[in-house]
Order: structure tokens, then C-alpha cells, then sequence
């Protein structure tokens, strides 16, 4: 039954990639064409630049860059995960924002977005939890932190690799042994329990 299971997602991503293929041929024709995918994926991209920006001003700038980017070089994507590829532009972008001297802001600042979907009520109540999510990135190697973010943001296994320019072997080790490492910093930090509360 699982091997079933995985079939349909492998379908489900394969029907997915065809159909993004398709908005990608229409956009390199007609930029207009490529507003379906921009609202498709602004805020993923946005909460991403924001997670690692840390400002509302500088998410909004980097995720304009990376639309501006992605359309220049549409020519340049070829079949895969059209997802993957707009994050790897994202991460470069937020990359050189970094690297160029913006300063980074602390992680709990990256939580302040509220989720959407979440009342007042929801989001006050996962306050300690986020903070002791935050504390427990903050103890991640870069590398590791990016493969968090990413997935974090949504993107599988795969698609992660696509972005990173890595193998899926590599990103399953960065991705196992950050997990370990938030588990024994969040253990370690609050040893009466995790979900105590």
C-alpha cells in the first residue's frame, strides 16, 4: 500500500512540474503570462525573505528581486520543480543581501508574521513554542539553518537539492543531523518537557 502512495505523490509532482512547465512556455512569451506563478508563490517567497531578512522593508525588496530575476532568466529553467528553482533564486538573493552587509536581524523577529490562517488566539498561544523554536535554530550550522528554512517553507526533499545545488543524499545528513540538534537543544533547554505547558 505505501509503495501506492508514494506512486501518486511522484504522479501528483510529476502532473504539477507539466503543468508549471506549461506557465513558464506561456510567460517566456508573453510576461503577463507569468502572473499566475508570481501569485502563486509571492508569499512563500516573501515568508522565506522574511525568515531570513529579517524586515518587512527588506523581504519586500528581496522578494521583488527575486520575481525580477526569475523572470530575466526564465529562459534558463528547464523541466524540474519550477518551486525549487524560484527558492535557489530567493536564497542566492538573501544570500547577498546578507553578504553585502545588511545586517541580520535576530530570528524572533522572523516569527512576528503572523499565519493567516491562525486567529489571535492560536498565535498567542504558540508564542513559547516559536521562542524556543527560535532558540533552537539559532544553534544550527548555516547550512543546516538553509535546509531548515527551506523546509519550513514547504519544499521537499528534492526540491531542497534542486535549490541548494546539492544531492538528496547530502540534504537528508544536513536535514538529520539539525533535527537531532533541535531536539537536544530543546531537551536541554527545557528538560521538564517539550509540550508541558
Amino acid at each position: 500500500m505505501q509503495w501506492l502512495d508514494e506512486r501518486s505523490r511522484v504522479s501528483e509532482a510529476e502532473a504539477r512540474a507539466d503543468a508549471e512547465f506549461a506557465l513558464v512556455q506561456a510567460a517566456r512569451a508573453n510576461a503577463e503570462a507569468f502572473t499566475p506563478l508570481y501569485q502563486r508563490y509571492v508569499d512563500s517567497i516573501y515568508r522565506f525573505c522574511y525568515r531570513r531578512l529579517g524586515t518587512r522593508e527588506e523581504a519586500e525588496d528581496a522578494t521583488s528581486v527575486t520575481f525580477q530575476k526569475a523572470l530575466r532568466s526564465l529562459g534558463s529553467f528547464q523541466r524540474g520543480s519550477f518551486r525549487a528553482w524560484l527558492f535557489a533564486i530567493a536564497d542566492r538573493t538573501t544570500l547577498d543581501r546578507l553578504r553585502r552587509g545588511k545586517r541580520e536581524q535576530p530570528l524572533e523577529h522572523a516569527f512576528l508574521i503572523p499565519d493567516r490562517a491562525q486567529g489571535p488566539e492560536e498565535y498567542a498561544l504558540g508564542a513559547d513554542a516559536r521562542h524556543r523554536l527560535r532558540e533552537a535554530l539559532a544553534s544550527l550550522t548555516a547550512d543546516q539553518r538553509r535546509v531548515i528554512e527551506l523546509r519550513l517553507s514547504g519544499l521537499d526533499t528534492a526540491e531542497i537539492a534542486q535549490a541548494l545545488e546539492r544531492n538528496r543524499n547530502a540534504i537528508d545528513a544536513l536535514q538529520f543531523r539539525a533535527v537531532q540538534r533541535l531536539r537536544q537543544v530543546l531537551i536541554d533547554a527545557h528538560p521538564e518537557g517539550l509540550l508541558d505547558g
